[in-house]
């Protein structure tokens, strides 16, 4: 026969103390992490804007101007056809990640040379979709980065 001896392990009160902690916990954090969503993708558009800002400028000084607005973004990751044709285009692209990112929505990042805000203009529209808004739905751009 075999002897059980003393057993060391938890009750179920001292499981359900738990829960019910880990239960409060997540009350009072939860809804307080689920509205910093909209500011973490309105944070990430901003950077997204940097890094491809960073590529137009490396695009610049390699061939002596910025993509034309018919060129696009797609110049950064492949050879304009159209257009001034770049003479000391950077063999792989200029982006890294070998495509153009699309914004937290899901959008395209627009893209116009020469822009209205200076050498050129690149923006998103936001949360929305739609030019103009506030908060969420405010238009993210390279010329009025707060």
């Amino acid at each position: 026969m075999r002897h059980i001896g003393n057993r060391k392990g938890f009750t179920l009160i001292e499981i359900m103390v738990v829960i019910v902690i880990l239960a409060l916990l997540a009350a009072l954090v939860g809804p307080k992490l689920m509205g910093r969503t909209d500011d973490a993708k309105i944070t990430d558009a901003r950077v997204q804007i940097k890094n491809i800002e960073t590529a137009l400028k490396l695009y610049k000084l390699d061939n002596g101007n910025y993509p034309a607005t018919e060129q696009g973004l797609t110049s950064l990751v492949a050879k304009p056809t159209v257009g001034v044709i770049p003479k000391s285009y950077k063999e792989g692209g200029y982006l890294e990640s070998k495509k153009i990112p699309k914004d937290p929505w899901g959008n395209d990042y627009l893209y116009v040379s020469p822009g209205e805000h200076g050498d050129y203009d690149l923006f998103s529209y936001g949360a929305d979709s739609a030019k103009g808004g506030e908060g969420k739905n405010a238009d993210i751009s390279n010329w009025d980065t707060k």
